[in-house]
C-alpha cells in the first residue's frame, strides 16, 4: 500500500512538473512573440533607412563588467549613437540610465565616451533616473517633452523599448547597435526573455516610472 501511494505521488509530481514547464515556456514564447510582432519593421540595422528624429534616446548600460573587462554592449551603443549623429539622423541625444549609487553613473560614463569621440557637450542631455527601460522611455516624454525619438540599443532591447513606447502612445523607432557574441552576452540574452514577460505584466498593471520630476527643455 505504501509503495503504491509513493508511486502515485511520484506520478503526480512528474505530471505537475511537465504541466508547469510547458506553461512556463508558453508564457516565454507568448511574450517574445507579442513584442516582436508589435515592433516588426520599427527597428533598423541599416543606417541609411533610419528616419530622422530630433532626439535619440540612448539606453544606458555599465561601462565595465564585474570582472573589470570592457562591456561591449556599452561600446557598440556608443558607436551606433555616433553614427546617427554624424549622419544627421538626430540632433540631440538623451542618455538615460542608472545613477542610483554614488560611484555608478551610466549616463555620465556614456556622455564622457561620446564627447571623447567628438560629440558636442551641448547636444547631450542626461537622465539619471532611467532605472528601467520603462522609466527611460516614459521619462523621455514626461521630462524631456519628446513624443517621437530614435531608441539606441541592441536589437533585442530596442524591440522591448519600442513596445513600451507604443503602450504609452509614443512614436519611437530603433537603431540597432552591433550585438556582442552569444558567448559574451549569454546572460543578457537569456534575461531578455524574462524581461519581456515582465513588460507585459507591467502594462497589465499600468506600471509607471519610479521617479518623474522637473521638466528639462530640449531646444
Amino acid at each position: 500500500m505504501i509503495k503504491y501511494l509513493k508511486t502515485k505521488w511520484v506520478k503526480r509530481l512528474i505530471y505537475f512538473a511537465i504541466v508547469a514547464c510547458t506553461l512556463f515556456f508558453l508564457i516565454l514564447w507568448y511574450a517574445n512573440h507579442t513584442v516582436e510582432r508589435a515592433t516588426k519593421g520599427l527597428d533598423y540595422d541599416d543606417l541609411a533607412k533610419v528616419p530622422y528624429r530630433k532626439v535619440g534616446l540612448l539606453l544606458g548600460t555599465s561601462k565595465q563588467l564585474k570582472n573589470g573587462h570592457s562591456n561591449l554592449f556599452f561600446k557598440y551603443r556608443i558607436d551606433a549613437t555616433i553614427d546617427l549623429y554624424k549622419n544627421h539622423k538626430l540632433k540631440y541625444i538623451v542618455i538615460s540610465g542608472d545613477h542610483s549609487e554614488k560611484y555608478y553613473n551610466e549616463p555620465q560614463d556614456m556622455k564622457n565616451a561620446l564627447i571623447a569621440l567628438g560629440i558636442p557637450d551641448s547636444v547631450i542631455f542626461l537622465d539619471y533616473a532611467g532605472l528601467r527601460t520603462l522609466d527611460s522611455v516614459v521619462r523621455c516624454k514626461e521630462i524631456f517633452g519628446q513624443n517621437e525619438f530614435i531608441i539606441i540599443s541592441q536589437a533585442f532591447h530596442n524591440e522591448r523599448a519600442i513596445y513600451i513606447a507604443q503602450q504609452f502612445k509614443l512614436d519611437a523607432v530603433g537603431f540597432n547597435a552591433r550585438e556582442p557574441s552569444i558567448k559574451f552576452g549569454v546572460k543578457t540574452y537569456i534575461r531578455e526573455y524574462f524581461a519581456r514577460v515582465k513588460v507585459l505584466l507591467d502594462m497589465l498593471v499600468d506600471k509607471q516610472p519610479r521617479h518623474l520630476g522637473a521638466k528639462i527643455r530640449i531646444p
